[in-house]
């Protein structure tokens, strides 16, 4: 049989196959190779005639893999930063972006407590050339059904950084509460985790699944190297080809045409600030 890993604990994982949930355990080659099941992957299993019996035989081949925190097959990252409280840190969001660039997924911007005066109009301004861009908030009904629409039929995940309401949007987005939304400390004004294990939920029939995890709020940039970075902020990697130099970085080397762009008015300033940082950082 075939299904989707829904949660693992305890050595156990939940298979969604149809409407029923299976436990299974993974056979024991696994281990032996080195290989283990996430939330998330597509998987061959055998059920067993006894119930601790149903074994998963196979991993179907992944889309993206995770380490922290372990997931496969994200189909479309939403992006999430809050319009206020947190403050949005522009360098942070565009590493989430370059993370979910690399990974090959589909990206949905959007931006929480937009019922707050914060702002939300800068954060359009900079990325609506980009990504699709919803404004969520109490009593914003509008902006969580376009969300629906964005994510219908994938496996979506919410990543951003703490405190900026990835748990109200879950709960919003699924009508049994999926977990307790995490208070907000008045001193860091970031949110406390309530997420213990990364869980994957189906949110209606047409197949759209969400994961709840505890992370996607801080990583490594430093996976994505000098060759590739261009190519993971969209409005620069489209100039690839056109500068004086093959292999230029568009940092300081002359007749480049991404800072002829940015000149121009072409590329965001913030954008370009967060690209300049992060290939300094690889290249250091």
């Amino acid at each position: 049989m075939r299904g989707t890993i829904v949660k693992g604990i305890a050595g156990f994982y939940y298979v969604k196959s149809g409407e029923t949930v299976y436990r299974c355990r993974a056979k024991g080659a696994f281990k032996e190779q080195g290989i283990k099941p996430a939330v998330g992957d597509e998987v061959r299993f055998q059920v067993g005639a006894e119930e601790d019996n149903t074994l998963i035989t196979e991993i179907l081949p992944r889309k993206n893999v995770f380490i922290r925190p372990f997931v496969a097959n994200v189909d479309c990252f939403v992006v999430v930063t809050a319009a206020k409280k947190p403050a949005p840190v522009l360098a942070t969001i565009d590493r989430f972006l370059v993370m979910a660039e690399k990974a090959g997924t589909d990206i949905v911007f959007a931006i929480n407590k937009c019922d707050l005066k914060g702002r939300q109009e800068e954060l359009r301004e900079i990325y609506e050339p980009l990504y699709p861009v919803v404004c969520l908030g109490e009593g914003m009904e509008e902006g969580l059904e376009e969300l629906k629409g964005l994510i219908k039929g994938r496996k979506a995940a919410l990543a951003g950084a703490s405190g900026v309401g990835k748990s109200t949007i879950l709960n919003r987005l699924h009508a049994d509460e999926l977990m307790e939304t995490g208070s907000i400390s008045r001193k860091s004004q970031r949110g406390k985790h309530t997420t213990r294990h990364s869980e994957l939920f189906e949110l209606d029939d047409a197949g759209t699944m969400i994961f709840d995890t505890p992370g996607f709020t801080s990583f490594d940039i430093l996976e994505a190297d000098a060759e590739e970075l261009q190519f993971l902020y969209p409005e620069i990697g489209v100039y690839a080809g056109k500068c004086r130099y093959d292999n230029c970085r568009h940092l300081a080397e002359p007749d480049c045409a991404v800072k002829q762009a940015l000149e121009e008015g072409k590329i965001n300033p913030s954008r370009y600030r967060s690209y300049k940082e992060q290939m300094e950082e690889i290249t250091k």
